[in-house]
């Protein structure tokens, strides 16, 4: 078995390092028959491994939070792109990068090589917390009371490996806008946070339960203004009623 422990060792987080042994040693177990298919499926997914209808390869998908890219990142995602696929780019609206064509055994040292440039996979899909978005403009709109940037990236860094959401009825998605403009889209979201300040107070505007489906909803305001110290808390108790009560059993049916 891999270790993953070469050129690299000590670079890594020791968190994210387990992450990446762990999922070889999965790879292992699953292709021998130790591992179950559908607890492998579920492992891989929050691990940004999907499957592909094509047999043998697996789509990769990174997390940009709020598409916040660097130019050695954007390097690094091309030459892992040409390393173990075909050298095709997928960008989504989710603010993701998406690698096809990878083969399964290659996945853990494609992510270890993310790594070493801070590029997760992570909980990129799954019934998980996907990537939190922000508005394009963040930090440029003439409109914002103030750049959320910083937010979406500490409620990222909070909910990532959070326990509370590994293993949900469904995935959730959340985006922050940087004005009541709502570039960002928040009311097409789970949870959506319009920046706000009053009392010369930093905070947002809480939306929650908006979706673009087959039956799309319109989220709806749950609170007209949170301190922005709070999202964390807000945020935290709706998943964890959303982890207890929602509908696993049957994912098409509305809660």
């Amino acid at each position: 078995m891999k270790t993953f422990r070469t050129e690299t060792e000590n670079i890594l987080d020791p968190v994210v390092e387990r992450d990446i042994i762990e999922l070889g040693q999965k790879i292992h177990e699953y292709k021998t028959g130790e591992f179950p298919e559908d607890k492998f499926k579920a492992l891989r997914l929050a691990r940004g491994v999907y499957g592909q209808r094509q047999l043998g390869v697996q789509m990769i998908r990174i997390k940009l939070p709020y598409g916040k890219l660097l130019a050695k990142q954007l390097i690094r995602i091309a030459d892992v792109t040409d390393k173990y696929s075909n050298g095709n780019i997928h960008l989504t609206t989710r603010q993701d990068v998406q690698i096809h064509y990878v083969s399964l055994d290659d996945t853990p040292q494609l992510w270890e090589e993310l790594e070493q440039d801070e590029i997760t996979l992570r909980e990129a899909c799954g019934n998980t917390v996907r990537n939190i978005t922000a508005s394009v403009y963040a930090g440029i709109d003439p409109n914002e009371p103030f750049d959320v940037s910083p937010y979406a990236e500490a409620l990222f860094q909070y909910l990532l490996r959070n326990p509370v959401n590994q293993d949900m009825g469904r995935k959730i998605k959340i985006a922050f806008s940087s004005s009541d403009e709502d570039s960002a889209y928040a009311f097409l979201n789970d949870l959506g946070f319009i920046p706000k300040i009053v009392n010369n107070k930093k905070g947002f505007k809480l939306l929650i339960g908006g979706g673009l489906g087959v039956k799309p909803f319109l989220a709806k305001t749950a609170k007209s203004f949170i301190l922005a110290e709070d999202i964390f808390a807000y945020s935290i108790a709706i998943l964890r009623v959303f982890d207890r009560y929602g509908e696993r059993q049957k994912e098409t049916k509305l809660d």
